[in-house]
């Protein structure tokens, strides 16, 4: 395994949470902060965290926190912002509204690591997720050209990096990205029923 020492966790905390209502790293569940629950994740494989928001709020997590470098251009942006202020090669990163993430589905991105591959992400359902990933820091100017191009679909920016999925075949719930109010009642209902 890659010694974490080669590794940031970036969690991104800028998006506009607009189904939710709220800042969705600050809903609850559990009494934690969704955000905590990916900096719980990613703690014992990285020695870096860097919280992608605009919020000042994010601070009182104690981690360095970043502000977008292009502002309003969604999640592309944000990994470029933190792919830009990373120190090492490889970055976890992460979204803020998955409080089911877990250490070790994160552990097996990073065994996917390989020689060849720039984007390493977790496919669950059938569905890819490209903000549960392992992402080299070389891929900064694809991002940075994207943006400078007006793409805005991280979808679309991965097709030019040479990306490699990790199949989960169980625990599905552990990628399940909350957005609404709806759908936090279901893992509340779930996991604490």
């Amino acid at each position: 395994m890659t010694d974490k020492k080669h590794i940031t966790g970036i969690i991104l905390a800028g998006g506009k949470s607009s189904r939710m209502g709220t800042d969705k790293g600050f809903v609850k569940f559990n009494n934690l902060n969704f955000v905590e629950y990916s900096l719980n994740a990613l703690r014992p494989l990285v020695t870096d965290i860097l919280i992608v928001s605009d919020n000042k709020d994010y601070d009182a997590f104690g981690y360095k926190r970043i502000e977008d470098d292009i502002k309003d251009a969604g999640p592309v942006a944000g990994i470029y912002t933190g792919l830009k202020a990373s120190k090492t090669e490889y970055n976890l990163i992460l979204s803020c509204d998955i409080p089911l993430i877990k250490t070790e589905v994160l552990k097996r991105l990073i065994d996917g690591i390989d020689a060849s591959t720039d984007v390493i992400q977790i496919e669950s359902n059938g569905k890819t997720m490209p903000l549960i990933a392992l992402y080299k820091k070389q891929c900064t100017h694809v991002f940075l050209e994207a943006l400078q191009n007006d793409e805005r679909r991280l979808r679309r920016v991965l097709n030019t990096c040479k990306t490699k999925n990790i199949i989960l075949n169980s625990d599905h719930s552990a990628t399940m990205n909350v957005n609404t109010k709806e759908e936090l009642k279901t893992i509340e209902n779930e996991y604490n029923g």
